[in-house]
Formats: structure tokens, sequence, C-alpha cells
């Protein structure tokens, strides 16, 4: 959502870093351009301004023009300014309430209300280890209250029984009745929405309100919509007193603009935000880590906590220790292609990757895609458990077998082979201790790739995303990725390609 943006910001930032020194002329003129991203991405006339005018009050003062690195320490300020702007400090749900804790969930018809009832729903029960109950107050949007207990069933949650001829007050006092009786630790009342706020709206869900006394008041926004989004939190938030927003459809192609001027118009934090369909594409939103993203510096610390959620360590461990031992067929490729599906594909774990914003364009240029994760994955699958042990034996015949049954091009298999290859060769060549891959490497970095390996705590974590580069190149933990911009040695699909070299 924010791609057009971290362009123009690296830009001028970049201008910034590669003077020896700084003048108030300079800065002004860099503001200037700043000021013109913001207001191009969306953002209202009053954040940006004030934005402006903070970060030039700051960069002109003589520690900055008169630094030895004058540019990086613009930037620094431009971050820190972006951190404010966004709320300064991560805001989760709150659970500190005497059990069933009752969460309100408000917004506009289409805005993903009912979807993000259902994930917010799935992470709790998960992550939190709570007992959630959810309920459907929308008796007016066509098998609005069936779709939630589809989203139930999917997500092992318990949703209540619908009941024909019921108000959504009525509801929710049967809601309550049963969250108190089943033994709940949070209700979860996904309310009504209409096209756009309406009287009738808001004084339902004030009504609601006023019965269930709700811990959490929800507001989920369309990022995609605006300041259109700006202006519905405003209207929300005046009726029914608003602790937080959810934005949705964060991974669209939005510019980005609603997100930095929700928090600093409404005053309201954003606690979530929705990164895909799926009912597990939903994050914590920390500022500071959003901050960075937008500048081009990666969240280093998402993607080691996304690692530690969706890998395998017992798997990672093993495949590490087959590594070190200069063993590595095709069906260790295949898991450790199965799980970088599981932590967001290539894309997925790109956007995360510090200095990876700078190569969008020559990356776009190369069509690397996430289907290239499934194709290989289907190559690999259509072998036999031998031809996986020792590819050597694939010779032409088996390899035309291998493409009618994955639906892939001789030479896609080859590449593979090819890739499989020069992976192998790296882990032979490495000494013990020093090897991994791309993923053991990152599991190294859990403490994964060693027996009774810990988990790091989150101000070691913290610590590593401060040690890694803001730009540039990518941190030397991820020993099959380091050498980017340049190659992509180890990277699954792409079997050491230049991705700056043209076609």
């Amino acid at each position: 959502m924010f791609e057009n943006l971290t362009g123009r910001l690296g830009g001028v930032l970049d201008r910034l870093r590669g003077r020896g020194a700084l003048t108030e002329r300079d800065v002004t003129e860099a503001m200037r351009e700043v000021r013109q991203a913001l207001l191009e991405a969306d953002v209202s006339l009053e954040v940006a301004r004030a934005f402006v005018e903070k970060v030039t009050a700051r960069a002109v003062g003589a520690e900055v023009i008169r630094s030895v690195t004058p540019g990086q320490m613009v930037a620094k300020i431009v971050h820190d300014e972006l951190v404010a702007v966004l709320g300064s400090d991560a805001k989760p749900i709150d659970l500190q309430a005497t059990p069933p804790v009752a969460i309100l969930m408000v917004g506009l018809q289409g805005s993903g209300k009912t979807t993000s009832t259902g994930k917010i729903a799935k992470r709790l029960k998960e992550r939190a280890k709570k007992k959630v109950l959810m309920a459907s107050l929308d008796t007016r949007r066509p098998a609005a209250q069936e779709q939630l207990a589809v989203l139930g069933k999917q997500v092992s949650v318990d949703t209540l029984p619908i009941v024909e001829g019921e108000n959504a007050v009525a509801i929710t006092k049967r809601a309550l009745n049963e969250a108190r009786r089943g033994g709940y630790d949070v209700v979860m009342l996904d309310s009504a929405g209409r096209v756009t706020v309406d009287e009738e709206l808001m004084q339902e869900a004030a009504d609601v309100a006023a019965l269930a006394k709700p811990h959490e008041i929800l507001l989920v926004a369309d990022a995609l919509t605006g300041q259109d989004a700006v202006n519905t939190a405003r209207a929300f938030d005046a009726k029914l007193a608003v602790t937080g927003i959810v934005l949705t459809r964060v991974d669209g192609d939005g510019r980005g603009g609603a997100a930095l001027s929700m928090r600093a118009v409404t005053g309201k934090p954003i606690k979530l935000i929705g990164t895909g369909e799926k009912l597990d594409a939903l994050e914590d939103f920390d500022p500071s880590r959003i901050a960075s993203r937008i500048l081009g510096m990666g969240d280093v610390v998402g993607l080691v906590e996304k690692a530690a959620e969706n890998l395998d360590a017992a798997k990672m461990q093993a495949t590490a220790e087959k590594m070190r031992k200069g063993s590595f067929d095709l069906s260790d490729l295949r898991d450790q292609l199965d799980q970088m599906s599981k932590m967001g594909g290539l894309s997925g774990l790109m956007g995360m990757m510090p200095g990876v914003a700078k190569m969008k364009n020559q990356m776009a240029n190369m069509n690397i895609d996430d289907g290239l994760l499934k194709r290989q994955k289907a190559i690999i699958d259509s072998m036999t458990p031998g031809e996986r042990r020792n590819p050597d034996i694939l010779k032409a015949s088996r390899k035309r077998r291998i493409s009618a049954g994955s639906g892939a091009k001789v030479e896609e298999i080859n590449r593979l082979l090819k890739m499989h290859r020069q992976m192998a060769d790296v882990m032979k060549s490495m000494r013990k201790g020093k090897g991994g891959g791309m993923l053991a490497g990152l599991g190294n970095m859990l403490g994964m790739g060693a027996p009774g390996g810990q988990m790091p705590s989150q101000e070691e974590i913290q610590k590593l995303a401060e040690k890694m580069p803001d730009a540039g190149k990518l941190p030397a933990q991820f020993p099959g990725l380091s050498n980017m911009p340049s190659k992509f040695p180890g990277l699954p699909g792409l079997g050491g390609v230049n991705p700056l070299k043209k076609k």
C-alpha cells in the first residue's frame, strides 16, 4: 500500500544522504518534496503540514547541519516523526476486564467488518488461548449472520445460534447471557453496517453499546477509501467513543494516506491491520515497524516473529543438521519451499527485507511471483522418492515424465536441479556452525539451529533489528540472501540470476 510513498520519500532521503553537508535551503527544498509526496499519498493537509513543520524545525538545527552525517540524521528525524504520527506505541486489543469481555465491531458495509471479526476471534483463540463467542447483529444484509457462522466453523470458534425475527439489541442480550452461561472469555459483537453513515445506523450501534458496555469498540475501516475512512472514523467516534481502529486491505494498492492520517486526526490508535484475504492475514499495528517499511528499511522484527509463528522448529533443526553433514536432497529443498510459503511466499519475505524496496522495479521485471514456489513444489512432488534422494539419475526420459506430471517445462526442471546443485555445493563447503541455508540461517537467528535452542525475547529481537542495515544490502544472518541485490544465489526459483541485468 505504501509503495508510491516509499519511493518518493526514499528518493528525497537518498539525495540528502549523498551530500557531505546540508544547508537550511537543502532541508527546506527536501521537505517541500516530502509534503507533496504525503499529499499525493492522500494524507490529510493538516497532518502533512504539521509533519513537515516538525521535521523542518528539528532538521535545520545546528546539531544536524554541522553533523558528520547530516543526511542520515534527517532520515532518522523523518522516521521518528512518522512514528509519532502513527501513534508512538503499539496498542494491542485490551482484554483486562471481567469476563466475558465484550468487543463491539462497527463500521460501514463492505469495510471487511465480518471477516475481521473472524480473524480477531481466531487470533484470540490461538494466541491468547481465549474461549470466544461470536454473534452477528446484522439483520438487514442478506446472509450476514450465516456468513459469520461459516467463518466460525472455519476458525473453530463458536457462534451464537441464529433466531429469526430478533433485532440487534435482543441478539446482544442473548449473546451476553450465553457468554456468561458458557464460561466464555470474550464475546464479539459484529454490528450492522451501512453504505454511508446515517442516524439509524448510529442509533442502533449506540443502543447495543449501552446494553453490552463493551470494553473495546473497534472501528473497521477500509484503507482503500482514503480520506473517507478518516471522516467515517470521526463520525463513529463522536457517537460511540471508539477505542481503536482495524485497518483492512493494507495489502491493496491504496496510497496509504488513511493509515498516516487516521491516528493523528482522530487520536484513536490503529490496533490491527488486515494484510490479505486469508483468516490468518492479520497483524498488530506497530508504528515503529510500519514507519520502517514506509522508509524502505524493512521489518526484520516482523520477519522474525513470522518465522517463529510459522516455522517448524524440529524440522528446521533436522534440516540444518543434514546441511552441516553435506546431505541436502530434493526432499529437503521441498521442505524449505513449503516453509517459505507459510511465511508469506517470496513477495511476503521480500517486503520485510531491508533495502528491498529500492529494487521493486527490477524485481517486477523478473516476474517474481509466489506461484513460482508452487510450481517448484509440484516438480518435486512428481518425482519418485529415489529421484529426490539422488537427482543425478534424472535423465531425459524421467524429466519428460516429471514434466507431464507437474505441468512444468523441462527447462524449469533443469533450472530447479541446477539451483539444488548450487545449494548442495554451498552446504558441503560450509563448516559446522556456519551454514544452514536460507531458512536454517533464520532458524539459527531464532535459536532453532541447535538442540535446546530458546526463542529470543522481545528485547533480543529488537536489538537484532537495530543491527540491521537500513538500505542497500541484506543481513548476513540470511546466508542464501546476503548477496542481494547483485545476485540471488540461494533463493529458490531464481537460480543465481542477476535482477539488474536486462533480459
